[in-house]
């Protein structure tokens, strides 16, 4: 197998409150014609929202509601971006778990939560590359 993700699905309670709060966020959806998936380009890959019950069913597992152990990540060129970021995913209707600080590991962070219980982490790491693309590299490219 090859070391990349293709496509992460987030289980949702309700498909256009989610498609709506991402929206609200600045992205932009691309909706198939029968309605049951949402899906956004996000870089090299896609992010997916789908009922929480087809989900659990398609991927085999039983739905605890419970977190699974999963935090996404948003990683920014500044730590003012961090805030704003924040700020606009509460004005989006999102939780702020911990609001923009500085970090043990250097960097400066917080975290939102959104409407269906998933953490996101707003982060700038210093050490870190941002692409003009949009990649995260945890170290310069070679040359």
């Amino acid at each position: 197998m090859e070391q990349r993700i293709s496509v992460l699905t987030l289980g949702v309670r309700d498909l256009e409150t989610a498609r709506q709060f991402y929206e609200d966020l600045g992205w932009r959806p691309h909706q198939p014609g029968d309605g049951d998936v949402v899906f956004f380009q996000v870089g090299g890959f896609v992010v997916g929202l789908w009922g929480r019950e087809q989900l659990a069913e398609d991927s085999c597992v039983e739905d605890t509601g419970g977190w699974g152990g999963v935090t996404l990540a948003h990683n920014v060129a500044d730590p003012a971006v961090v805030d704003a970021v924040l700020a606009r995913a509460e004005a989006a209707g999102a939780r702020i778990g911990r609001r923009g600080a500085p970090t043990s590991w250097g960097g400066y962070g917080g975290v939102f939560v959104d409407p269906d219980g998933h953490p996101w982490e707003v982060a700038h790491n210093p050490g870190w590359v941002l692409t003009p693309d949009g990649a995260t590299l945890l170290e310069p490219p070679p040359g």
